[in-house]
């Protein structure tokens, strides 16, 4: 068997993992909220019919790319 790496996170550990408010999660996987919409943000799932859980390996992704792409404008900031 084996090890299992990906964790299921309820909404309290994103909150506290990505900084974002309840209504701020939400929004990212809303494409109505046109201002809040991110693509990348990574969808919740249904685990039953009270209960949704974000995939761990999913939402560090995320962060990851957020990293990235702040670290690289102020790279090219520098720059100019």
């Amino acid at each position: 068997m084996e090890n299992i790496s990906i964790r299921m996170l309820r909404l309290p550990d994103v909150m506290a993992i990505t900084g974002l408010s309840r209504a701020a999660i939400y929004a990212k996987n809303n494409p109505n909220d046109k201002a809040r919409f991110d693509a990348d943000f990574p969808a919740r799932i249904q685990l039953s019919k009270n209960a949704v859980a974000w995939p761990s390996d999913g939402i560090q992704a995320w962060i990851d790319a957020r990293i990235a792409a702040s670290r690289k404008q102020h790279q090219q900031g520098a720059m100019a």
